[in-house]
């Protein structure tokens, strides 16, 4: 069978709405030298399409081509905080850095509990939001009875639960509501680890000293374990899948690989490119996040993590503050940083610096998000999943500005930084967004679909 024949599907009409010729093409196979040719939104063929027509084509010679990148975690801010982000503007954001599909957090005011809420944020993304979407709905006291239903619901994510750094009804540190919010539904639960006791016991450090370089020290290693070692083990006692986000630790990555049947695990940009203290003695509070960018042992061990297969994911967790926000002293600044539009660029940089390879950076960020979250179509270049592509220049030689930046706050920690990799375009559904740092059409972004809720309907028809 050639290669010709092994990919593309027999068709009388040879013509696409998109395709995309001579580029280097991430597949599940690996790298190929194929064309891409998508129709009514979906990949139709791969391979020598030199007998193809198009009402787009895109010459892609010197330039690889990714399935599009999936940011499992960031924090639009809308309903309710809009003067620090807001849907249209996160979104235009990550399409800008080749982001085709995002899970947004429940942190919004008010918070994301009910369907109402989720409903609420659906119909705010549609004809605003320029890449596809799915919004995460708190677990709480406050809606426990309700969480095997609500993460059912179309356009959902999934179940976050904030062990700690939250407020109201989304922070749950008690074990008894741990334990009915594992036991209340069966997709993948995310969870926000830090030990919330812990961190109130030791607050009175970061008042005391006001330097953001203390940062980690309030927040140290114990913390986060304590939570994640904790979560861990109520999550097999509950039998419950579990995704445990923005993993910081050395200690954290060491227990998790002892305890991957059932656990997932995410580490961010920010965490695998910033150390302390040199990023608080030259950021100051735009380098404080929760949990905190640690010293270089535990990015170390991070690395480690990804080169050993234990990390399953990379998220940004974009959580913009204005500047003015950010200005205040020590520890009254809140804490976050912007990130979806960078995090493919920095990555593409580590690529470039021998930290890890593109493939694994495709596992990361398309085919990781794709197989731990149950996404349907989506995650990998393949016949008949949705055209999500992202066209990069593993060469081109950029620096990232705050003016590039399209987040309503207006800047990133890594202003001024040079980088090697940048993405060129971004494909949603077969549609051109995004070329050469110009937006394209009209935002279209439409909910992700999931294997386990769009066939909701059907297993309750076997139960």
């Amino acid at each position: 069978m050639t290669m010709q024949s092994a990919h593309t599907i027999a068709t009388s009409s040879k013509h696409a709405t998109l395709l995309i010729r001579g580029g280097t093409v991430v597949t599940p196979n690996g790298m190929e030298q194929v064309d891409i040719a998508a129709l009514n939104g979906r990949i139709r063929a791969l391979g020598n399409l030199a007998g193809w027509s198009a009402d787009e084509v895109i010459d892609a010679r010197g330039l690889h081509v990714l399935p599009g990148v999936i940011d499992t975690q960031v924090h639009f801010r809308e309903p309710g905080l809009c003067h620090k982000e807001n849907l249209e503007a996160g979104t235009r954001g990550a399409v800008l850095g080749g982001v085709t599909s995002i899970f947004e957090m429940p942190n919004t005011s008010p918070l994301t509990l009910r369907a109402e809420d989720l409903n609420a944020k659906v119909a705010a993304a549609r004809g605003r939001a320029w890449c596809d979407f799915a919004f995460y709905i708190g677990g709480s006291a406050a809606n426990i009875e309700q969480l095997a239903q609500l993460e059912m619901l179309p356009a959902c994510a999934g179940i976050k639960v904030f062990m700690g750094s939250s407020f109201g009804d989304l922070l749950v540190s008690e074990e008894d509501i741990l334990q009915q919010i594992l036991r209340n539904g069966r997709r993948r639960l995310a969870v926000h680890a830090e030990d919330d006791a812990r961190l109130q016991a030791r607050k009175a450090i970061a008042l005391a000293s006001g330097d953001v370089r203390d940062h980690p020290v309030w927040r140290d290693v114990e913390s986060a374990f304590k939570a994640t070692h904790r979560i861990v083990s109520l999550a097999q006692e509950c039998n419950r899948r579990l995704h445990v986000l923005h993993v910081s630790t050395a200690q954290e990555i060491r227990f998790l690989a002892q305890h991957k049947a059932r656990t997932t695990v995410e580490v961010l940009p920010h965490h695998l490119t910033l150390s302390a203290p040199d990023c608080y003695e030259r950021l100051g509070t735009l380098a404080q996040m929760n949990p905190p960018v640690r010293e270089a042992i535990h990015q170390q061990a991070l690395w480690q993590g990804i080169r050993d297969g234990v990390v399953d994911v990379l998220g940004s967790d974009h959580a913009p503050h204005t500047l003015e926000e950010k200005a205040q002293p020590y520890p009254h600044s809140p804490s976050g940083m912007t990130g979806v539009q960078t995090l493919l660029p920095i990555m593409l940089n580590h690529v470039h610096q021998g930290r890890l390879s593109l493939e694994r950076l495709v596992d990361l960020t398309s085919a990781g998000p794709a197989r731990i979250f149950g996404i349907a179509g989506k995650g990998r270049i393949a016949l008949g999943y949705d055209a999500d592509l992202t066209l990069v220049d593993l060469k081109a030689q950029r620096e990232i500005s705050n003016r590039w930046i399209a987040s309503v706050v207006g800047w990133t920690p890594y202003d001024g930084m040079r980088v090697t990799g940048w993405p060129v375009a971004t494909f949603i559904r077969g549609q051109t967004v995004m070329q050469q740092d110009e937006m394209i059409g009209t935002a279209n972004g439409r909910p992700v679909s999931f294997v386990e809720t769009r066939d909701a309907g059907f297993s309750r028809c076997l139960d």
